[in-house]
């Protein structure tokens, strides 16, 4: 899981495996394969990185 941060400031874990698309619009949106878009304020970028370092845990175990 990762942890991302919504436009209200509420703190929520996300499962990357659940990302569809993360689209920056100018607010950075990740749509879910079960079609629930989430705004946050993390950029893609961020997310990306988020992911890459999630992957590395996982596959470290």
């Amino acid at each position: 899981m990762i942890e991302v941060t919504k436009l209200n400031g509420v703190k929520i874990l996300l499962n990357p495996q659940l990302f569809e698309v993360v689209e920056e619009t100018p607010d950075t949106v990740i749509t879910l394969t079960t079609g629930k878009k989430i705004i946050v304020k993390e950029s893609r970028q961020e997310i990306k990185n988020l992911v890459k370092l999630y992957r590395k845990d996982i596959f470290a175990e």
